[in-house]
């Protein structure tokens, strides 16, 4: 299994924490507030675009996806291995002016 897969399944399987940070971006997000069922929704089709491998105490992904309304939406995650179990550090709506394809930094 890759690490995507083991995200996802930690996702679906309610292991998953939510830091603060990344709850009041997602209420404050300039696009428009991100609500939970749009996390969820990302999860069901999301790839990897960004690997932070050496970030600590966890390695950290920054994954993109789309909600069901076609909404793109980037989540940053941190995954623990030993307890199987993901982090979300934050989330937000990418800007296409910063974003080619919401995937690559302008």
């Amino acid at each position: 299994m890759n690490v995507i897969d083991n995200i996802k399944n930690c996702f679906f399987n309610n292991k998953v924490l939510y830091t603060k940070h990344a709850l009041t971006e997602m209420e404050i997000e300039e696009f428009g507030q991100i609500f939970d069922y749009e996390i969820e929704e990302l999860f069901t089709n999301c790839e990897i675009i960004e690997s932070y491998e050496n970030d600590k105490p966890y390695p950290s992904y920054l994954i993109s996806g789309f909600s069901n309304n076609n909404r793109p939406l980037h989540i940053v995650v941190a995954y623990n291995l030993n307890d199987d179990i993901i982090i979300i550090i934050t989330a937000y709506q990418p800007d296409p002016k910063k974003w080619e394809n919401y995937k690559i930094r302008r």
